[in-house]
């Protein structure tokens, strides 16, 4: 296939596309409410709510909630969006390493440096010719499996055209990378339920609160804590739930928390807090499935109807497998609750209106499977999934679980195209990765082989602040010839770059978006608020440039400007079904109607009303309470049944002075979001640190008081936090926000308080290869030397006027694509091409055989009406999924 097309340059020169673009990007927001308010408004959105940006001579100087599409907007929104917006930390140029700049045609470019080094600043082609001549390189010398991209989740932006989703369209077009697959949020049950419930359950929608305010009395939040998690979305949080849940609290429903710390949520609501030691959830819940069984308060006409494997579990619980009855007595022993406590919530939740809210949290841990599958037996147990008020959800604390779903079409960004590398890395498993290329792993079913990776290349996503044993990763990644990042600011992942690509954030941008992450009510227009800082660019500009570097910028734009693109992004919704474009934009947003059946909806309702007619997608198309797949996969920590098995580090067989950290997600923060606003920071660092929360009696054992500087350490890594003694945490554990940006000192401790530094790489199970973020140790001591204030909001250091000679083009190579690009065309069915243009699915595989046939049944009922699929089109792709499947063949 030929490649002499035009050119960016070429399309720049002629002019952009003729659509009204300067019209609309002058166009200003209705001044919220107040008609005479400072005109110069612009509408834009993003994860922590829709808002007007307040501009005067080019800058922006507050922003403006609007309460009517948003109804509890947050201090992430009032201080966070502004101070980030002009931080320090903004990257303000492209950057390249000091040796790497040095060393790019010899290949000395000491990567041991990495994180240490100045950068240097040079210009953007430069930096694109670099950065292509690292992906062609290690294409051509190595395969495009080397190529590792890390930019999983999406959680950059809320934007249709956010960096990941570029990233992969341009990476596709030149023969594809190797992905990770799963998250980091679900990554264990996201695999698991699909077989053992028929559906990811972790990212789909809850019932209707209306049904738990009328029809249910009990509410247990194991783990759970919606009102914080909730301030942020994948998409553009509207907090709607907020006033729904104070709603089902004053109608009398119980609140019941399970938790080894006492959350906003539970004060909120006005629960009862049952402490617990960390980890141990499915020892509670076979616990009081033993107390049920033995006051006969089981459904058992509701397992016979409902589900599979019941009376092996069953037996398992009463110890007629392994000789120990799993009685409130031995339940007591590991989970820290009182015996007849245990007694007492049993035969509460199995004679009431039940419905168990199960956190994310709970499944980053060692056999995290399981946590979510002893919920689901309980409560199949006791003949709850299904009905009215009852059931389990482990939702409700994402994306305001509870909303009533609209069914419509929202959004769609630009088509990813084929992937054609098909081994994938699970997401928590980069640094075994990096470590061990050649290894094969077994995951969902299936036995991958890790690549030798030679460039990482990272959009929108500081996955050094994610992965675990932050020690172990830096180091696993001095073996990578090139990391390319791609970021707005000076996080983790861009300080160990090699080019750094700095991009414009989304006030200095348009894009596209929908409001809530399940009711999918509103469409929302990224409007461009001000000029980009510096010389940083847009995300579509920059890879855009990049493509033009390859000779693919024909293919990647199909020859057309990102607004031409949002357009047809919005086309595809269903409120383009009512409202013009002209007029969404102009406005901001649109609403999509919720159907007044979905305000009664039930979660598995329609299987419990009719299990022949709407069976759900496991194997049996029952609940399976034993699962003969996960038997017939013969995996040592992953059994048929949720048992309880011990964890290689927890309390129950800590060492003298060790303590479980947990570390659950910010308040002031979406992940390490947020942690370079200085106004945020005031109102809840410790001395410039993460604070850490500890049980006063544990602070008093210690010597530590309220504001001190602590050390928590381990043998992966030692951080320093801010002491916040509380008695609502639980003795013997302590609680860190993850997410922190990092910064080391001399001795090698993170002096701003990143968990990760501490956290194990060790693996959820076989099964999934999840993260056990939650699985960890630690000793505690005051911090006596600390070796001066948190920099890590601080650039690193750059040389900004270094004399540097162009780079011959011809020494890049760049005509090698040519040679990539004409191996790569084949003929793609009608079902593949819809696939892959438009059905994408927040954390679902991006290509057919990652998932089986049963799992895909499961997810596309809700993947297909978000892609606007019709009943043909809908068919074919499920055709095609049906025929790649991971067991088609």
């Amino acid at each position: 296939m030929s490649f002499s097309q035009p050119t960016r340059r070429a399309f720049l020169q002629g002019g952009a596309a003729a659509f009204g673009v300067a019209n609309l990007m002058g166009s200003t927001a209705l001044a919220s409410i107040d008609p005479n308010s400072h005109a110069n408004r612009v509408f834009h959105a993003t994860h922590f709510g829709p808002f007007e940006a307040v501009v005067r001579d080019g800058k922006l100087v507050n922003i403006s909630s609007m309460t009517e599409i948003d109804a509890q907007p947050t201090e992430m929104l009032s201080y966070g969006i502004k101070d980030r917006t002009y931080d320090k930390s903004r990257i303000n140029y492209p950057m390249v390493r000091k040796s790497y700049l040095a060393g790019w045609e010899s290949g000395d470019i000491k990567p041991e440096l990495r994180g240490k080094e100045e950068y240097v600043r040079v210009d953007w082609d430069t930096a694109w010719g670099l950065a292509a001549k690292a992906l062609l390189d290690t294409a051509t010398n190595h395969g495009n499996e080397a190529i590792f991209s890390s930019s999983y989740g999406g959680w950059s932006n809320a934007g249709s055209f956010r960096p990941n989703v570029l990233q992969g369209r341009l990476l596709n077009l030149m023969g594809g990378c190797t992905n990770t697959q799963g998250d980091w949020s679900a990554g264990a049950s996201q695999i698991s339920l699909p077989h053992i419930i028929g559906d990811m359950e972790v990212y789909s929608a809850q019932s209707a609160w209306e049904t738990i305010r009328d029809e249910g009395e009990v509410f247990v939040l194991v783990g759970c804590d919606p009102i914080k998690n909730n301030r942020i979305e994948y998409r553009v949080a509207d907090h709607g739930m907020y006033a729904h849940w104070k709603s089902i609290r004053d109608a009398g429903v119980k609140f019941i928390s399970i938790n080894p710390q006492r959350t906003a949520s539970d004060e909120y609501l006005d629960a009862d807090w049952v402490r617990i030691v960390p980890n141990t959830d499915v020892a509670l819940f076979l616990g009081m499935a033993h107390h049920v069984l033995e006051n006969g308060l089981e459904d058992r006409a509701y397992m016979d109807r409902y589900t599979v494997g019941a009376d092996k579990w069953i037996a398992y619980v009463n110890g007629e497998t392994d000789g120990e009855a799993k009685t409130p007595e031995w339940a007591a022993g590991i989970t820290g609750i009182d015996a007849d406590k245990i007694r007492e919530l049993a035969e509460l939740f199995a004679t009431s209106n039940t419905n168990i809210a199960g956190a994310w949290a709970l499944q980053r841990a060692q056999h995290g499977e399981l946590t979510h599958w002893a919920i689901v037996n309980f409560a199949a147990l006791t003949g709850k999934i299904g009905k009215p008020g009852c059931g389990v959800g482990f939702s409700w604390h994402y994306g305001n679980g509870g909303m009533p779903a609209s069914g419509k079409s929202t959004p769609s960004g630009m088509s990813q195209g084929r992937n054609w590398v098909k081994g994938v890395v699970p997401a928590s498993r980069i640094t075994d990765a990096l470590e061990n290329p050649g290894k094969e792993v077994f995951y969902n079913g299936n036995t991958h082989t890790y690549p030798d990776i030679k460039v990482v290349f990272n959009a929108g996503n500081n996955f050094m602040s994610h992965q675990q044993d932050t020690n172990r990763l830096i180091r696993a990644l001095e073996k990578v010839e090139t990391i390319i990042s791609v970021d707005v600011w000076w996080t983790a992942a861009v300080r160990w770059a090699d080019i750094v690509l700095p991009a414009a954030s989304t006030l200095e941008q348009d894009d596209i978006t929908s409001g809530g992450t399940y009711s999918n009510d509103k469409v929302y227009a990224m409007k461009k608020v001000i000029e980009p800082i510096g010389e940083s660019l847009p995300d579509y500009e920059i890879f855009e440039g990049l493509a033009d570097k390859l000779g693919l910028w024909a293919q990647f734009t199909d020859g057309e400007d990102k607004m031409y693109h949002i357009r047809q992004a919005y086309e595809k919704s269903s409120a383009a079904e009512h409202t013009p474009f002209e007029e969404f934009w102009e406005k901001g947003y649109a609403f999509m109607e919720v159907p007044e059946e979905a305000r009664k909806w039930t979660r598995h309702g329609a299987f419990y009303e009719d299990p022949e007619g709407n069976p759900l997608h496991t194997t049996s198309g029952k609940i399976e309470m034993y699962c003969e797949d996960f038997k017939k996969y013969e995996i040592d920590d992953m059994p048929a049944m949720p048992i309880w098995l011990e964890k290689h580090e927890y309390l129950g067989n800590a060492k003298e002075g060790q303590l479980h950290v947990v570390s659950p997600h910010p308040w002031f923060r979406l992940h390490s979001q947020m942690d370079q606003s200085e106004s945020l920071r005031d109102l809840y660092k410790v001395q410039g640190r993460e604070p850490v929360r500890i049980n006063s009696q544990d602070a008093a054992d210690r010597g530590i008081e309220n504001g001190d500087l602590v050390e928590l350490f381990n043998d992966r890594g030692t951080v320093i936090a801010g002491a916040v003694v509380s008695d609502d945490i639980m003795q013997g554990v302590v609680s860190i926000y993850e997410g922190a940006w990092p910064q080391l000192d001399s001795k090698g401790r993170c002096n701003s308080g990143l968990v990760n530094f501490l956290t194990s790489t060790q693996r959820s199970s076989g099964l999934s290869q999840a993260t056990t973020a939650n699985t960890v140790l630690c000793y505690m001591r005051k911090c006596e030397d600390p070796e001066g204030p948190n920099m890590a909001y601080e650039k690193p250091p750059i040389i900004e006027d270094m004399e540097i000679a162009a780079i011959d083009e011809d020494k890049l190579g760049l005509d090698r694509i040519y040679d990539i690009t004409d191996k790569l065309f084949a003929d793609m069915g009608p079902g593949e091409k819809i696939f892959y243009e438009r059905c994408t699915v927040c954390h679902g595989p991006r290509e057919p055989s990652h998932f089986s046939q049963q799992q895909w049944k499961g997810i596309t009922p809700s993947m297909f009406p978000r892609a606007g699929l019709d009943e043909s089109e809908a068919a074919l792709v499920m055709e095609y999924l049906m025929e790649n499947a991971s067991d088609a063949m």
